[in-house]
């Protein structure tokens, strides 16, 4: 699908969580999923922030039988936060094996979907749950729909 951006629009999304363990959160999204750093800033009152750099956005926007769905297929029942964050990554079975020698807690291996993707679901740190799915094909859609990470 081939979209136009109006001019003055956004031009980046910007997901802002706060760590109460900052220094693990950092050291597992940037040295163990591999996210390079874009900025850090420390402030003199004990302020830190890191921005990585994850790629491409998207704003995946699902109502609750798309969300039931997802979870049905990667994990076999309903364990969906009301936020989710989904990578897109290589080799989707390195990267889980890499997340849970780091100490996520793996909610589910990867797993094959209809849309033909590798998903896995994991809990990072600072309470996010993570998909990392990786495309194998070009299967296209499902029930009208395209691939969902």
């Amino acid at each position: 699908m081939t979209t136009t951006r109006a001019p003055g629009r956004v031009l980046q999304m910007r997901l802002v969580v706060e760590a109460a363990d900052y220094d693990e959160a950092v050291r597992f999204y940037r040295d163990v999923l591999g996210a390079p750093e874009e900025l850090v800033v420390h402030g003199d009152a004990g302020e830190k922030v890191t921005i990585l750099d994850v790629g491409r956005a998207t704003l995946e926007i699902s109502n609750p039988e798309q969300v039931a769905m997802i979870d049905r297929v990667e994990v076999g029942r309903a364990v969906s936060p009301h936020l989710r964050v989904a990578f897109e990554v290589e080799d989707a079975d390195t990267v889980t094996a890499e997340l849970a020698a780091a100490g996520a807690g793996v909610i589910a291996p990867p797993t094959r979907t209809p849309w033909d993707s590798l998903n896995a679901r994991a809990e990072g740190p600072a309470g996010l749950q993570l998909t990392v799915f990786q495309e194998l094909g070009a299967a296209g859609f499902l029930h009208g729909s395209t691939r969902t990470g």
